[in-house]
């Protein structure tokens, strides 16, 4: 049977297995009709402009595939034939890297990131590279490379950064899941306008090893999919220990399930989850009523679900985010260093390249962060802030020691998705997002949908737990998902 008579719309990672092992389909032909789609939504049609690149060699690799399960009788592993998109500033030997920026166009790395090569050991077809703001360094979706990226449910509202294209392809059913970068938000931001599940680990949980950075000690790099389980079934593959990642001793620690899928299962009978009530939108302004409206309603959907919910408040959060945050101290160090660990790269500087104006105008956080030191320590600030940022996690992990809670829970954004005019009411550090509580606390959380506005659009809630327990996070999340079941497909013609 083609894909076109077996319909991918919605597709979840299991159901297309059982259609590979019982010969339903074949990778070869699952890959050709997402690569239509992607030439008929992405490039033609809606124009959602979320793909900078396809894979010239995804169906090779597809009849690879095909050939395995012809000779063996046996799927090649959990992932084979998963059709994947990746964010461009995460390498891949076989397409080029850009980080979204034109001064990297035709950059080919000369070997896969660690996540990218554990997916395609896992079986998984990586199809395209996504599109994100330069270097990662916005909420929003434009780029030097590939302009304006569109959110598939409302075109002219932005799909969320940095992770724009990855979350517009998934949403769009472009692809089965997606991996992005998560430094202060951007997988969870754009999961959250574009409806779908985001992960962010513990930072090392998921190793970095061949991706590009904002803040090295904050970032992650976590997948995006239609539903918990599926997001879940992308972090086992790619979570677990890597030597060429120092942070990822972080997968070492915790106790570890041998397989997060199994966390799945339990349900939420006698959780216990706090509502953090100063992390909620502004009653006064529409947009943050409602995303409050959302919220009490997913409350609802988690008492209902067997949880107790305790309203909790974090004692100084907007002065803690404030304190606690070292984009202008680290990111030109850390984007520098990517540049320089890659020979066809290493003659260029960032700062060098926004001097040239070989970046997109209006990224207000990359001209701040040219305007940093080259070294963190030369901040005065950075070891201060540090000290801060150890603190604030404490707070945070008293309050849920105080009332026994197993996650905190609160909107992703204080305001639903903004449309393109709206966006620029914000910089990129002043925007209303949640998602810095547990960047800059280090915490692991993930976004699940939320419902949408009565215009539409459609936002998240976070579920955050302490360090190194994603698990408990994911059976919380797979159970709020089953009572909610807020997710739907975007109506592209």
């Amino acid at each position: 049977m083609s894909a076109s008579q077996f319909s991918l719309d919605e597709i979840s990672i299991a159901t297309l297995r059982e259609a590979y092992s019982s010969k339903e389909l074949t990778v070869r032909a699952v890959v050709q009709d997402y690569l239509k789609r992607i030439d008929e939504i992405d490039k033609s049609g809606p124009k959602l402009n979320s793909i900078i690149t396809t894979n010239e060699v995804a169906l090779h690799r597809a009849e690879g595939l095909d050939e395995h399960l012809r000779k063996t009788g046996e799927l090649a592993g959990p992932l084979h034939g998963v059709v994947v998109v990746v964010k461009d500033n995460i390498d891949t030997a076989d397409m080029d890297t850009t980080c979204g920026n034109e001064a990297l166009l035709g950059f080919r790395p000369e070997q896969d990131a660690v996540a990218v090569a554990r997916l395609q050991e896992a079986g998984a077809i990586i199809i395209a590279k996504s599109a994100l703001p330069d270097f990662a360094t916005s909420w929003w979706s434009y780029s030097s490379v590939s302009g304006e990226t569109n959110n598939p449910y409302k075109l002219d509202h932005d799909p969320g950064g940095s992770s724009a294209g990855s979350a517009a392809a998934v949403a769009a059913n472009l692809a089965v899941a997606s991996l992005g970068t998560d430094c202060g938000g951007s997988v969870r931001i754009p999961a959250s306008f574009c409806n779908l599940v985001g992960i962010r680990s513990t930072p090392g949980v998921v190793p970095r090893s061949g991706t590009g950075f904002l803040v090295a000690f904050q970032d992650t790099v976590g997948p995006m999919a239609r539903s918990v389980e599926d997001a879940v079934t992308v972090f086992d593959v790619i979570a677990g220990y890597d030597k060429g990642d120092p942070y990822s001793v972080s997968a070492t620690l915790g106790s570890p399930p041998a397989s997060y899928r199994e966390s799945l299962s339990g349900g939420m009978q006698g959780a216990r989850i706090g509502l953090v009530t100063n992390a909620l939108g502004d009653e006064e302004d529409p947009r943050g009523a409602a995303m409050n409206a959302l919220t009490r309603r997913t409350v609802d959907d988690l008492k209902t679900a067997g949880a107790e919910i305790v309203e909790v408040q974090i004692p100084d959060l907007m002065e803690y985010l404030v304190d606690t945050s070292q984009y202008v101290a680290c990111s030109r160090h850390d984007i520098d260093l990517y540049l320089k660990e890659r020979k066809s790269l290493s003659h260029l500087r960032v700062a060098d390249i926004v001097a040239e104006g070989r970046y997109h105008k209006q990224l207000d956080l990359l001209e701040a962060v040219v305007e940093g030191p080259e070294e963190p320590e030369n901040d005065p600030d950075y070891t201060r802030r540090y000290v801060t940022r150890d603190e604030f996690t404490r707070v945070i992990l008293d309050i849920m020691a105080q009332h026994s809670l197993d996650a905190l829970t609160y909107p992703v954004t204080r305001v639903p998705a903004p449309s393109n005019k709206e966006r620029d009411e914000w910089t990129v550090l002043s925007f209303p997002t949640n998602t810095l509580i547990a960047s800059q606390a280090l915490l692991p959380s993930i976004t699940v949908p939320g419902g949408f506005t009565d215009e539409g659009v459609p936002a998240g809630v976070e579920l955050v737990t302490r360090p190194y327990d994603e698990a408990t996070g994911f059976r919380l999340a797979a159970a709020l998902e089953a009572q909610n079941k807020r997710r739907r497909a975007p109506e592209l013609s």
